[in-house]
């Protein structure tokens, strides 16, 4: 699951991880440590590698120290490619969210009320997100672009996209379900 900061793709890999009956594993988790400090590149590479041991998983996030490994081991991409407006509205509430409700992000971290107010992409979410997502959607576009068809991409451009994805899976689960066992 790739995608722009603040456009959804937590929310839908958890979703979309509980549908499937697979581990949710989130990137930013493994490589945030406690007091914002990042986990040292090999340390992070090994992390990510010992959590996608199996098939059962759905990872989200996109680090390039770990993409390629990430990449060669999925079947799928899904990305999150929702207006740049849709995904400012988005993040700014998510992170208005988490300052109110003083909520925890990943081993002890939670957003900073002062970092709103920051200009620095690497301090402030927010203009991180304004100056990555032309970035981002150029990135997955040409990668798009130059996948195989056997690990095909899935590009959603609305939340209402998002949401007929996942009725299209329920749908699917429910038909499988009332087949006849052979």
């Amino acid at each position: 699951m790739v995608g722009c900061s603040g456009s959804g793709k937590t929310t839908l890999a958890r979703r979309l991880a509980q549908h499937l009956g697979y581990r949710h594993i989130e990137l930013d988790a493994l490589y945030h440590q406690p007091n914002w400090q990042p986990l040292p590149k090999e340390q992070f590479k090994q992390a990510v590698s010992d959590a996608l041991r199996g098939d059962d998983w759905v990872v989200e996030g996109s680090y390039s120290a770990v993409r390629p490994h990430v990449l060669e081991r999925s079947d799928m991409v899904i990305w999150l490619d929702l207006p740049k407006a849709v995904v400012m509205r988005q993040v700014l509430w998510r992170t208005l969210r988490r300052l109110v409700n003083n909520e925890e992000l990943w081993n002890g971290n939670r957003e900073r009320w002062g970092n709103l107010l920051k200009l620095n992409p690497r301090q402030s979410i927010l203009v991180w997100t304004w100056q990555r997502h032309a970035v981002y959607r150029q990135r997955y576009g040409e990668e798009m672009l130059n996948s195989s068809p056997q690990q095909p991409y899935l590009r959603l451009t609305s939340r209402q996209a998002v949401e007929r994805f996942l009725s299209s899976l329920q749908a699917q689960r429910a038909v499988l379900s009332r087949a006849p066992e052979p």
